[in-house]
């Protein structure tokens, strides 16, 4: 395990990755979301739901986010999902540096878990998704509204999509803060022409 994130000074895009994995509450039951973050920006770069934790909907998320950019730092937690080979190997491949948690310490990974409580109160807690394809499409909208348009102060007032594509002339002050059961999963992802619905026949209505 190496901790690189904490003792990193982020100051641009596509500097360091972070991903981490919530439980979302149903009207009855509840799924696993995964999201992958830009630190710099905040831009949510993917995103997968899934009722299991098998590491595959952790894997498609990130094949996902690679197809957007590359990181040179991704950080995690010491969860099996990301510590498997199917995820540290795809890393590896890409040439990335795998930078981990220290154990139970959340905050080495804070701005994920600010998103979670962004997403949870203005999302999640307001709504009592029925299935989960209530879930996928309140958070394809959630998500898309948070990337672009939602302005946040840390990045002057600007969205994060602007920020993590460059499209302003000047870059934001950026605080210096520190930061599965095997079998098969209901997976909702997000393709290029929007959120596509991936069903496994493990769930009946």
């Amino acid at each position: 395990m190496t901790i690189l994130l904490g003792s990193m000074e982020i100051t641009r895009p596509n500097q360091a990755w972070a991903a981490d994995i919530t439980y979302i509450p149903m009207a009855r039951g509840f799924l696993y979301l995964v999201a992958i973050m830009d630190w710099y920006s905040r831009y949510v770069v993917a995103w997968r739901l899934s009722n299991t934790l098998d590491a595959g909907f952790c894997v498609e998320a990130l094949e996902e986010a690679l197809s957007k950019g590359k990181p040179e730092v991704f950080n995690t937690d010491q969860g099996s999902q990301f510590t498997g080979e199917a995820f540290t190997g795809l890393l590896e491949r890409h040439g990335i540096r795998i930078s981990m948690d220290g154990k139970g310490r959340y905050t080495d990974n804070i701005f994920v878990e600010r998103l979670w409580r962004t997403v949870k109160y203005e999302e999640v807690y307001l709504k009592a998704y029925s299935n989960g394809r209530d879930a996928k499409a309140g958070f394809d909208a959630y998500f898309g509204f948070y990337n672009a348009q939602r302005p946040h102060q840390a990045l002057g007032y600007r969205t994060p999509a602007e920020v993590f594509s460059g499209d302003s002339a000047t870059s934001p002050e950026h605080p210096t803060e520190r930061g599965c059961s095997p079998g098969r999963a209901l997976v909702y992802y997000a393709g290029a022409t929007g959120p596509s619905l991936n069903i496994a026949p493990i769930l009946s209505n």
